[in-house]
């Protein structure tokens, strides 16, 4: 069985300024992955990336995740190649439909998210694997292109679908490398995220990632209960069935545990309240205990 990998978010409220340093810190702690935020009006996902690999030597960087119809497949494809050549290996690429409000209020919502994301996701995987791109779609059209400096061909970034529904989820299994599965969502979600993404044609090497809120100690419950209950409503469910990891560092890491034995091989914590790096350190100590 694959080792869990662990990361951490640098949450998309945190001033960039910092995102070298945390950077630094959470390699140092032995974090496996970092990930980083593309959200309309924050930071610029691509830009947070090159920062964070290039303040670090080994870690692994996510992009969680880029919103497809902000973003031109081709020149997505022209920044992921551009950080896969510089920092080989190192990173995996998110891509999603993107909140439909924030996509209307820049004037980019498409007329059907779920053929945008698919064309997306086939051209960008294509550019990226070398090839010259034609796509005649619903959405998209492009002639022709091909990427002049394509990773090189043994370190090809994985390019992951961050989805919620169930339509989404089997177009991850078809069109994707793996699943980007957002807060809130527990052992059973990650079961149907799964058999979702199977249904789409799926195989093995299909990949599931999973963000998950982490509070660890009494200090740090409010922020958490906070950010569950936000996200609670934005899923249309009870808090009580929205997924965290809080209480003490054991119990925070059995609930990370809990993930990987539900089939995640990534699990990234989103660290709420203070003294994240004290906080992701408890829990790194309990996990390896």
């Amino acid at each position: 069985m694959t080792a869990l990998r662990i990361g951490v978010m640098y949450d998309r409220s945190w001033d960039p300024a910092g995102l070298p340093a945390f950077a630094r810190e959470v390699e140092a702690l032995g974090v496996d992955d970092l990930w980083v935020v593309e959200d309309l009006g924050w930071n610029g996902g691509i830009s947070a990336a090159a920062v964070a690999l290039g303040a670090t030597e080994r870690l692994r960087v996510g992009l969680g995740i880029a919103p497809a119809p902000l973003r031109s497949p081709a020149l997505l494809a022209m920044e992921i190649a551009t950080l896969a050549r510089v920092f080989p290996g190192r990173l995996v690429a998110g891509v999603g439909h993107g909140v439909r409000e924030w996509m209307r209020q820049v004037g980019v919502a498409p007329r059907s998210p779920l053929a945008l994301l698919e064309e997306t996701l086939g051209a960008v995987r294509g550019l990226l694997r070398g090839e010259r791109v034609t796509v005649d779609g619903r959405e998209l059209r492009i002639d022709g292109v091909e990427l002049v400096h394509p990773p090189a061909k043994d370190a090809v970034p994985q390019v992951i679908a961050g989805v919620v529904s169930p339509r989404s989820l089997e177009l991850a299994g078809r069109a994707a490398q793996g699943t980007l599965v957002a807060e809130g969502h527990g052992p059973q979600d990650l079961h149907t995220a799964r058999a979702a993404a199977q249904r789409g044609g799926a195989g093995a090497d299909h990949t599931l990632t999973v963000f998950t809120f982490l509070g660890v100690g009494d200090a740090a419950a409010p922020a958490l209960r906070e950010a569950v209950a936000g996200h609670a409503e934005w899923l249309g469910r009870d808090t009580s069935e929205t997924f965290a990891a809080g209480g003490t560092a054991q119990e925070a890491a059995d609930a990370l545990r809990a993930l990987g034995a539900a089939g995640a091989q990534t699990v990234v914590a989103r660290v709420c309240g203070p003294e994240p790096l004290g906080q992701l350190r408890e829990v790194l100590t309990a996990l390896r205990g």
